[in-house]
């Protein structure tokens, strides 16, 4: 028996809502992911992409006859073995020590005085530690190279001028430290900014607390936001690390002013750039490469459990 006219008419409407009810949801759930697809797509184009043809890469060997042979990991045995790579790894190790240290440290205490008040002007201030981490790392090497040169610098003219002769900062013991205070002009004034966040995040109340107890302002900031503000300092380390792990233009930028003292593997990235560019060794660079990845991992991550071990205790 047919239903009346009616009761298809009532069904009708009653299912309607519920459809439009279900593409609203259908749409909720891939809002995000539309969004996220022009990221994706170019996460994929300009990373993954290119670091599979590398890997690929690393994995033969250009011959002159028949071109390139698959070798398997023997680009990676031979880049372990590589006393080259591993004397700029070394270099870098040495780099790191002298710069990582002092650039933090730095950050850290124009942070805390920024903090406590006691500095005039703190919004100038902000600006201009920043302002080095905005100028372009080859300009900023550039312009170091200027003032370190041994017979055109700024530098070497007033010291002759004074008395002391003329001082090559780019020879002998102090290449490593010259381009060492030129990362920590540059980024200094980044973690000071991540530094000064961090303290000003810590509750005003803490102060207060502190304050009734007798606490000075630097036992305060000594004994009460720096500890709060320990997992900040670590992720400032481990950025450094990487970063330091990967320097490349100031070496690469500064050869022309000292090429008895930076050589084709001073670092390993500028190894790796010279294999690829100078060289036409394009597979064994990208072995180079990707061993570089991996120590830069190691370090990272051995860093994160040191610190995480010794949180624990």
């Amino acid at each position: 028996m047919a239903a009346p006219a009616g009761a298809q008419a009532l069904g009708t409407h009653a299912r309607a809502p519920g459809g439009a009810q279900r593409r609203i949801l259908v749409g909720r759930k891939l809002a995000p992911y539309v969004f996220l697809a022009p990221f994706l797509l170019l996460f994929a184009g300009f990373l993954i992409a290119p670091l599979l043809y590398a890997f690929q890469m690393s994995l033969f060997r250009e011959t002159l006859v028949g071109g390139a042979r698959f070798v398997g990991l023997d680009n990676y045995i031979r880049a372990i073995h590589d006393g080259s790579f591993w004397d700029g790894v070394g270099r870098l190790l040495q780099f790191g020590l002298m710069q990582i240290p002092v650039m933090l440290g730095l950050a850290l205490v124009f942070a805390l005085i920024l903090d406590s008040g006691l500095a005039l002007a703190r919004g100038f201030f902000r600006v201009a530690f920043f302002i080095p981490y905005a100028v372009p790392g080859v300009i900023a090497a550039l312009l170091w190279g200027y003032l370190y040169g041994p017979a055109f610098g700024p530098f070497s003219q007033m010291s002759e001028a004074m008395g002391f002769g003329r001082i090559d900062f780019l020879s002998g013991g102090g290449l490593l430290p010259s381009l060492a205070n030129i990362a920590v002009w540059e980024y200094m004034g980044y973690n000071m900014i991540i530094y000064y966040a961090a303290l000003q995040s810590v509750p005003r109340d803490l102060e207060e607390a502190s304050a009734i107890d007798g606490a000075t302002a630097l036992q305060h900031s000594l004994r009460i936001k720096l500890p709060l503000i320990v997992p900040t300092i670590i992720v400032t380390v481990i950025f450094s690390i990487i970063g330091t792990l990967q320097l490349f233009t100031e070496p690469y930028l500064m050869r022309n002013l000292a090429p008895s003292q930076i050589n084709s593997h001073y670092t390993p990235n500028y190894y790796a750039y010279t294999l690829a560019f100078i060289s036409q060794q394009y597979n064994y660079s990208a072995a180079i490469s990707f061993l570089l990845g991996a120590v830069v991992a190691v370090a990272s991550y051995g860093f994160m459990l040191l610190t995480n071990r010794r949180g624990r205790r």
